[in-house]
């Protein structure tokens, strides 16, 4: 028996569809397809990509709202501020420039992969993500969103509708650094996004967030916090810095060559970044 298809052009009416159908969303369809090998479709199908609300990038009451089905290469063509270029790095480095023109922002999330590319910028730029169901919205800080290796909080009928970030300082700028077996089409071994201000020569805004070395993107904050009120390059990071991090040994990398990759792509984001 084929599976049911749906593709709604209303917000609402994709919502209902989630309360009665209890559908598998599916938008550039970049994870989903793969993941299933040659197995059969048999529950609903929810497509997503005719849902205007669902697609764009807007400034509102100095938050940017990016709507869950944009794709990475809505996020590379966006006109954003120097605090975004990690964001965009990152989206460069979402497969291919076929799997960006048709993978969704929240595709990447929703898949909640430990090595998602756009999570440690996200991270930086202290993104919520907006979830909705036919009860009403709310929003989670992604943080608290991904919890783990393919285990995100979405509850029962709900969906991610957009991300919400708060306008970086303007003197702000980003860059995100990226360890892989080769230079593209690769899964990262350790990536490091970071958004860093300066002013007379020491920084005075951090956000530092480091994948692929832990079962979700972590948010190093007491470096942040110690990165504060010194010059670029003059801090030493220490095992202290970088105790969240529990990195795991793979087909890909060890756990000791992570960790101490992780301090050098710190140093070169941060110095990318000032430089910039």
């Amino acid at each position: 028996m084929a599976a049911a298809y749906f593709a709604p052009l209303d917000l609402d009416d994709a919502l209902e569809l989630m309360r009665t159908e209890r559908p598998v969303i599916v938008a550039g369809g970049t994870d989903f397809f793969p993941a299933r090998g040659r197995a059969q479709i048999t529950e609903p199908i929810l497509d997503i990509t005719r849902v205007t609300a669902l697609r764009g990038l807007e400034w509102k009451d100095d938050w940017l709202r990016i709507g869950a089905a944009s794709t990475w290469s809505d996020v590379i063509r966006a006109d954003l501020p120097p605090a975004f270029d990690a964001l965009k790095a990152a989206a460069r480095e979402v497969g291919s420039v076929q799997i960006q023109n048709a993978g969704t922002v929240a595709g990447n999330l929703c898949n909640a992969s430990p090595a998602a590319d756009g999570v440690p910028p996200l991270m930086t730029l202290d993104a919520e993500v907006e979830l909705a169901s036919s009860d009403g919205p709310r929003r989670v800080p992604l943080e608290q969103f991904l919890k783990g290796p393919r285990q995100t909080d979405l509850q029962a009928g709900e969906m991610l509708v957009a991300l919400h970030m708060p306008r970086p300082p303007a003197h702000a700028a980003s860059a995100f650094e990226k360890l892989g077996a080769r230079k593209y089409l690769v899964i990262s071994i350790a990536m490091t996004a970071v958004v860093v201000g300066v002013r007379d020569g020491l920084i005075d805004h951090a956000r530092v967030a480091v994948g692929s070395c832990a079962p979700k993107a972590v948010r190093l904050r007491q470096l942040e916090a110690d990165l504060i009120g010194t010059a670029p390059g003059a801090l030493a990071i220490t095992p202290d810095h970088l105790a969240e991090l529990t990195p795991i040994t793979d087909v890909r990398a060890d756990a000791t060559y992570r960790l101490e990759a992780v301090p050098h792509q710190i140093t070169r984001a941060i110095m990318a970044a000032c430089d910039g």
